[in-house]
């Protein structure tokens, strides 16, 4: 089973920025996307499901915001939209499905760049998300959560540490939180198979050399439950892939 997850921020923006053409490279069987920014009936989704794929989507009521979908050549034995957190769900955030003995969970975190406002929405999400996910165990006890998480845990994932210590996305609360989250039974895939530094899935626009300098944060993961540790057979980053201001992670997984 080999999983790719993308923030693609707006998928149609990456389509027109060649999407299309690098899904056509095979580069997974599930493609788990965060940041649609688009209802399904406004993107030439077909261009993809022509590819072998199936399509689901869970698009934010707000138009033009937030949103996920999930591209898959094996069919789901279930779809869960949304986890019945009300604000969570109005913003298209978390999609769920069923493959065999794995629950497979495609989530994009809040942000809380934008203010106060947000930042606190953030803290309450990851509250409710952990508990969440932590009772969800009880009954799929095999979990693979993908998606942008927009925190990078710790200094090795995040090119300047000390810089960025009050920044949304490394603070010190959004940190503890990972750490938490991990040691309640999780394994980072990646980190697992990739100890080296300088590995970053997500790169600022505001400056254009930023990406060119590899001055980015490690945001993106797929994560799994420790039961599915062993089962973990390849994970890696792609930032040769540049439809986005993230590139996509993957991981490869043993049926």
């Amino acid at each position: 089973m080999r999983i790719v997850s993308y923030n693609v921020n707006g998928i149609r923006a990456a389509m027109k920025k060649g999407l299309v053409d690098w899904i056509k490279t095979d580069p997974a069987d599930i493609i788990c996307l965060q940041e649609t920014k688009a209802e399904k009936d406004n993107v030439a989704h077909e261009e993809i499901t022509a590819l072998g794929y199936m399509d689901y989507w869970f698009s934010a009521q707000k138009k033009g915001y937030s949103g996920v979908a999930v591209f898959t050549k094996i069919k789901p034995d279930q779809v869960q939209y949304g986890t019945g957190h009300a604000v969570s769900d109005e913003e298209g955030r978390v999609l769920q499905l069923d493959f065999g003995d794995i629950r497979l969970i495609n989530a994009y975190f809040p942000s809380g760049t934008t203010g106060e406002i947000r930042q606190g929405f953030k803290y309450q999400w990851l509250d409710e998300f952990y508990l969440y996910i932590d009772e969800l165990k009880q009954k799929y006890p095999r979990l693979v959560l993908c998606g942008d998480y927009n925190i990078a845990h710790r200094d090795i994932d995040i090119h300047d540490p000390k810089g960025n210590k009050n920044s949304s996305g490394f603070l010190p609360a959004e940190r503890a939180w990972m750490d938490k989250f991990l040691a309640s039974g999780w394994t980072d895939s990646f980190r697992l198979q990739h100890p080296e530094p300088h590995r970053y899935s997500w790169w600022s626009q505001r400056f254009p050399t930023v990406r060119l300098n590899n001055k980015g944060w490690r945001i993106d993961y797929i994560n799994v439950t420790n039961n599915l540790a062993s089962r973990i057979l390849h994970s890696d980053i792609y930032p040769d892939v540049k439809q986005s201001d993230h590139c996509p992670v993957f991981l490869e997984l043993k049926k």
